[in-house]
This record gives C-alpha cells, structure tokens and sequence, in this order.
C-alpha cells in the first residue's frame, strides 16, 4: 500500500452488543498502531443497527476498554469530528439517500417475498443440485404488482442486483483474493423494517468517512466481495483491505471464554496491566523479527508494519500474557504498584477505605519483597495474604511441615528467642534463628520450613528473614505461639 500519497483514515467499527473482547481488541489496537505509525487518523465507529441486542451499556464497556487499554481515537463517540455522527443508528437519513440513488440507477430493487416463500423456493433450488440464490423474481415487478403487495401489508426489502463479474481483492495481508459475484446472491442492503444491513451501512458510512484501510479480522473476508461490488454500484473508490486472521486457543479451537477470552475490563479486574495486555495482544499476529518480546508504545508504533502481520491464525495462551504482565510487574515503582494494588486490597478486605502514611510505608516493603514473585495482581492478594491477615489458610502439602517430630518445640523456642530481640532487623532475626538451630541440634530446613508455613502458610515464598522483619516482631511473636499451642493440642 503506497501511503506517500494518502491521507491514512482507518477505523474500529464494534457492534455495542456485548463488551469488548480480545479480538476486538486486537483489531482496535492493530488499526490505532498502524494510524499512528503514518500519522494517520483512527477513527471509532458504533454499529449499533441490531437494535434487539445493542445497548447503552455495551457501548459504555465498549469504551471503558478502548480507553483502558490507552487506544485513544481522533474521531468518534464524545471526540466528535466533520464526518459525524458516529453512531449508524443516527445516519438512517444517509443510508435512504444511497438506497434511493441505487434503485433510481436500477442497481437495486424492492423485493416483497416473504420468508417463508423464499425458504420453498430455496428448498426446490437445492433439490435440483442448484445454488440456493434469490431467483429474482421481484426484479421486474409493475408499479401494480408492487401496489398490490403493498395493500397486502406487505414491506419490501430493498436488493442489490449482482453484476456477474468477477471480483478480485489484492488483500494486504491474505494477497490476491477471487470471487465470482455470480455464485452470491442479490442480497438485502435494506431490511423491512428500513435498517440498512452490516454490509450496506458499513460501505456507506466507510466511502463519507474517507477510509482508505479497512483492517478487520478474516472472520470478514466473505463480506468483502460484497461490499466491493456496493462501492463498484455507487461509482466509489474501493479502500484497500488487510484481513487479519483469527486468534484461536491452545488446542486450535476458536477463541472462547475456556481459553481465557473474556470482556478486556475483566483482565483489569483479574489485575492485569494494560500496557501487559496492549503489549500481549500486538504479538498475536505480529512479530518485529527480533527477539525482542517487550516493548513500549512508542516502540510497537515505530515497528508497527502491515508486512509483519501474519497471515497465519495467533494462539492465545493465557500463561503467555501472565508473563507479560510479570515482567511489567517487576519493573514497575513501588510508588505506582502501590497506587494500583491498594484498591484491590480494599475490595478484599485487606485493608480499611484510608491508609496511613505509616501503613504505605509498611506497604512498599511487603510489594518489595513480593513484586518479583508474582505476576497479576489478584496473585499478588493469593501469595500476600499473610501480611494482612492472621486469618490465612495453611497450604495442604504444608501441612505435613508443621506435623514434623520436634516443631512443637522449635517454634516455641523460637517465639520466646524473638520475644527478647530488642533490635529486631533482618541481620539480628536470623542470628536467633541460627542459634537455636544450632542449641537444639536442628538443620537449618528443620527450623526454616516450619517457620516460613507457622507465619505464612506456605512452603515457598521471599526470604524468610526479611519476611520476617516486614512482619513485625508483634506478628511473628503470636504466630509462632499460636502454632506451637495448636500442635500441642
């Protein structure tokens, strides 16, 4: 695609009938980088014709997530811009006014068949091993058979006239595509009810809007032939097309909610960081030809090419987008993690509606100790729940740790040695440790593991020193009490 010449307009144009999933998303992100590679306009478009299932509040998901995930629009719902409205149920004045020039051109006509007539002759097309395409048998009705259908209560569905001819897409992604319009049917541009279709609507507000890249997933590829032979109908230029292929599970079925493909908002909520998911979701069909895997957003824009889009379905897998987010974790300021984990905190519990200066203090540690170690932040509350509460479960397999001969002992000698600490530093914890470890003739795992499970419930976890520091002698002192107690029972 020459874009030397080309103003590049290119849109998201999403259905409110749902929330905003991954592969919308990809598809929004896809278009965004490529418009702001070329310095290129990103336009966002709500296709809400269904009018049985879009709603209010898909469009609010919808832009939630697009806002979320930082893909910001230049033109579109609460942006504005010269080729509004950008909701399709505002433009219906538009869609009457092509509809009217198509049928005065005789490139369309009105069609009064009723479904259930369409369906018999349907059935006697297929029984004599034919197409199953419209016969045209509106094509050429009088103004008085028209008239009659009409006092028959009749509404016409208006059709677009195939022209027979082939069609030929040079996809930039899929390469050169052909179609034969003479095996596709004469099909709706208007429904009854005078709602234009996807296929008519999107071309028409598609040629007003200027675009010149229409970007989409290959789930789209069987409109193409169609919506070309629309812009051929009304003398328009064709915009160019890059069909993206779909994302698919780890097992190579289609991508649904088993393989993790929920509303973008729930990866928030799931604790999940945008810039993990933007920079996830840009490796699902496109590759920068290095090694490199992270990238920021200045960076996936500079690299941002239609010539590395794979023609080829992407995999999501779940464990690869945790990654991502670790390691997005892990470079983050214990001032930002903060900021961002502290509500997750609160909606468990886990700390009250405030937080002292002193607590967010105490707060950095805990994330300084921990942030390496996990990778979202709903594991963050899984793996950390110890620091906040005493009421934490005991892991199963550490169970066992606890039920050792001598633990009862140990932990109880430990909570006194620690009683007495006065300078309580990680340096000074673990030389009480030691020493009792070497009066009672223990290995270090004999204390260490029993220890770790009495203050954590867990057998693995950061350093057991520094753990232990950051928890306090107060905590320590009672925890470990309070095990020694319940093995003694």
């Amino acid at each position: 695609m020459n874009t030397k010449n080309k103003k590049i307009r290119v849109r998201f144009a999403p259905s409110p009938t749902g929330y905003l999933h991954i592969g919308g998303a990809r598809t929004a992100l896809f278009n965004w980088l490529y418009a702001r590679h070329y310095e290129g306009t990103f336009v966002l478009r709500i296709e809400d014709t269904d009018r049985l299932r879009s709603t209010p509040e898909a469009v609010k998901a919808i832009l939630d997530g697009m806002k979320w995930l930082g893909l910001d629009w230049d033109e579109g719902p609460e942006a504005g811009g010269e080729y509004g409205p950008y909701f399709q149920m505002q433009r219906l004045e538009t869609y009457k006014e092509y509809t009217d020039k198509l049928l005065a051109d005789g490139k369309a006509y009105e069609c009064y068949c009723t479904a259930e007539e369409l369906e018999e002759r349907r059935k006697i097309q297929l029984s004599k091993g034919g197409n199953a395409l419209y016969d045209r048998k509106c094509l050429n009705l009088s103004k008085a058979e028209k008239e009659k259908f009409k006092q028959d209560g009749r509404n016409p569905v208006i059709r677009l006239k195939m022209p027979g001819t082939q069609i030929i897409v040079n996809d930039l992604i899929k390469g050169r595509m052909e179609f034969d319009s003479s095996l596709l049917t004469d099909f709706v541009i208007i429904k009854s009810d005078g709602i234009p279709t996807y296929n008519f609507a999107v071309v028409i507000d598609d040629i007003l809007m200027k675009i010149s890249l229409v970007m989409r997933g290959d789930d789209h590829i069987s409109n193409t032939p169609k919506q070309i032979v629309i812009y051929n109908a009304l003398d328009a230029e064709v915009p160019y097309f890059a069909h993206i292929p779909m994302i698919m599970g780890p097992d190579n079925t289609r991508l649904s909610k088993r393989h993790g493909a929920t509303s973008v908002m729930a990866y928030k909520e799931m604790g999940f960081l945008p810039e993990a998911v933007v920079n996830y979701i840009a490796h699902l069909g496109w590759s920068s030809g290095t090694n490199q895997e992270v990238f920021t957003i200045d960076e996936l824009i500079k690299g941002f090419t239609l010539k590395k889009v794979s023609s080829h379905s992407a995999i999501f897998d779940m464990e690869k987008l945790n990654w991502f987010n670790g390691e997005y974790l892990k470079k983050m300021t214990e001032e930002r993690y903060a900021e961002m984990l502290v509500p997750y905190l609160q909606e468990t519990g886990l700390i009250g509606d405030s937080i002292s200066d002193e607590q967010y203090v105490w707060l950095k540690k805990v994330i300084s100790l921990m942030k390496s170690r996990v990778r979202n932040f709903r594991q963050f509350l899984e793996y950390a729940d110890y620091f906040f509460t005493d009421n934490f479960q005991v892991e199963k397999d550490a169970v066992k740790v606890l039920k050792q001969e001598g633990v009862r002992e140990t932990l109880g000698e430990l909570a006194k040695q620690l009683d007495k600490l006065n300078d309580w530093s990680e340096e000074n914890i673990e030389q009480v440790v030691r020493n009792i470890a070497t009066e009672m003739n223990l290995k270090g795992k004999q204390i260490i593991h029993p220890t770790r499970v009495s203050l954590s419930g867990k057998k693995v976890g950061p350093s057991l020193f520094a753990l232990m520091e950051v928890l306090g002698k107060e905590i320590n002192v009672n925890r470990l009490m309070q095990s020694a107690k319940e093995l003694e029972q």
